[in-house]
């Protein structure tokens, strides 16, 4: 391996010799990539057994699995097997290999020593072979069509997609992906600024972004340097997936993906019939007439991060589907068709039990949550109020600012129309037991509290475990309930956050009304009613 890429992709492989004692599998580092010590990590974090380069090209293997033709594989001895490290080949990479050939399919690295060439290419499209064969390399003869490994994970994880979606915090949003490849024409070098931007125009109840990053960007950076490059979009609730097959659960999870020119976008088509934009034109880092450059020039173009849900909606279906199609012919069944052509290599006779692709794990996000929002508000008609709420300082200012007490700082504490607060979390776990002398504020306590603390402050709510929102508004000595019901979308229950309706609340105490005793709560294209009563003594007298 030369690459953490490498690294996962030669992972999605290993299961066709699982649960077989007669293998034993090594990894090791060839030399010359800028990407190594990144290699490394990953090769540690995965509990695999890495050897060194010179102990590795002084020993016979019986197979060895290579996932990019580059470095000195020559001097590896056992049987070659080639696989691609990406979907469609469709990337060149400026000042490497010969000029405008495909990374993985260049001629200049796939050229071998004479006595060492590769036993077997695995590629995913009959159309690779041919390409192959017109650069006039060798490895044509000995490269069979066999699918992709990785997407055969995707394919087989797809009824895993609420898991992931529970797991990200996704809700009934709709979750948008960006991803990034690696280089001077990925999205990140050219839109460094777009992740934030999206969460600036997109209603944070209503839209849910995440990012996947090519792992060679990660390296390039590192994690701190691109989390704090990152910081406004992560404290505005962007969810950055790992590398390691966190990034192909997001694309099950997803609603529709925003890409530049990498790969990943191939993936996304192959498994889902769900919007694709493109941010990026990839330059002359694209191959013409390969998957890739079909689907750029196929699904439509974002220009301004404002104008992403007409792009979005001006996509039409199947548009990267056709594109996906030329990258992948095989669908189903590839570890197997491996099996049968690795074993011979080994001179072992294949275990009888059939080998499955791995779905992938469920991994619960770290994402950042917001806690403080700039909410905008429009009254549709005298009994229908639509909110959107938008992260804090990520774009214009809203009618009030929403914050959540305990959450926020004192600054945006400060600064608030609205504040609220939540039950607080015990972090002992189940079975644990009060302090000898425990308490916990009431509603009607904290909330006149709050509003003796902060002047500023407009109102002030508790919201109480059972979800029904205890709302003080200054000057006013009548404690209100409001209570939001859940809305009933082909079969499944969605809920809305309870501040949201505190802050359509605040639509009309902030004018000194009296709200409505009833009215609908508009997110997106739900209705949400929610009712307002005076709270009772219990309420008021609720401790959380």
């Amino acid at each position: 391996m030369r690459s953490a890429v490498a690294l996962y992709r030669l992972l999605d492989v290993l299961p066709v010799f699982a649960g077989d004692d007669r293998i034993s599998t090594s990894f090791t580092l060839v030399p010359g990539s800028d990407f190594g010590a990144d290699a490394l990590t990953a090769v540690g974090a995965s509990g695999a057994r890495i050897i060194p380069w010179d102990e590795a090209r002084s020993r016979p293997f019986d197979l060895v699995l290579v996932a990019s033709p580059k470095g000195d594989l020559r001097l590896l001895h056992g049987h070659r097997v080639l696989l691609p490290h990406g979907a469609g080949f469709s990337k060149t990479i400026r000042g490497e290999g010969s000029p405008g050939s495909a990374s993985g399919l260049d001629p200049e690295y796939l050229r071998s020593a004479e006595g060492s060439e590769a036993a077997l290419y695995a590629l995913a499209h009959p159309e690779q072979v041919d390409r192959l064969r017109e650069s006039g390399s060798s490895d044509a003869e000995r490269a069979v069509v066999v699918g992709d490994p990785t997407l055969e994970r995707l394919l087989a994880s797809r009824p895993l997609r609420d898991h992931y979606r529970a797991a990200l915090g996704t809700g009934a949003r709709q979750l948008v992906a960006l991803t990034s490849t690696w280089g001077p024409r990925s999205l990140l070098r050219t839109r460094p600024g777009l992740p934030a931007e999206l969460a600036a125009v997109l209603p944070y109840d209503n839209h849910q972004l995440a990012l996947i990053v090519h792992p060679n960007e990660r390296a390039r950076l590192g994690t701190f340097e691109l989390t704090e490059h990152l910081a406004p979009a992560l404290d505005a609730g962007l969810v950055l997936v790992g590398s390691h097959e966190e990034w192909a659960a997001l694309l099950v999870a997803a609603d529709a993906l925003i890409t530049d020119h990498g790969s990943v976008a191939l993936y996304y088509a192959a498994v889902n019939e769900r919007p694709v934009i493109a941010a990026s034109d990839g330059g002359d880092e694209v191959i013409e007439g390969s998957p890739m450059a079909r689907m750029l020039a196929t699904v439509p173009r974002l220009g301004s991060a404002a104008d992403v849900l007409r792009t979005l909606d001006a996509y039409r279906p199947g548009a990267a589907q056709e594109a996906a199609r030329a990258a992948f012919a095989e669908q189903g069944g590839v570890l197997e068709r491996l099996k049968e052509l690795l074993y011979p290599l080994l001179r072992l006779p294949a275990p009888p039990l059939p080998t499955e692709p791995r779905t992938l794990p469920v991994r619960t996000s770290t994402a950042r949550t917001p806690v403080a929002f700039a909410v905008r508000l429009d009254l549709a008609s005298p009994d229908r109020v639509r909110v959107d709420r938008f992260p804090a300082h990520t774009g214009p200012p809203g009618h009030h600012l929403a914050v959540e007490h305990g959450a926020a700082g004192e600054r945006a504490a400060r600064s608030a129309g609205l504040l609220y607060r939540r039950p607080l979390l015990s972090g002992a776990g189940p079975g644990s037991v009060p302090g000898p002398l425990d308490s916990a504020w009431t509603a009607g306590g904290w909330t006149a509290h709050a509003l003796g603390r902060y002047p500023g402050c407009l109102a002030a709510a508790a919201v109480l475990p059972s979800g029904v929102g205890v709302l003080r508004v200054r000057d006013q000595e009548r404690l209100l309930a409001v209570r939001v019901e859940p809305y009933a979308e082909g079969g499944r229950v969605v809920r809305a956050d309870p501040a949201v309706a505190l802050s359509a609340v605040h639509f009309w105490v902030a004018k000194r009304q009296e709200p409505p005793a009833s009215f609908v709560c508009l997110l997106g294209h739900r209705g949400f009613r929610v009712t307002v009563t005076a709270a009772t003594a219990d309420e008021e007298s609720r401790p959380f």
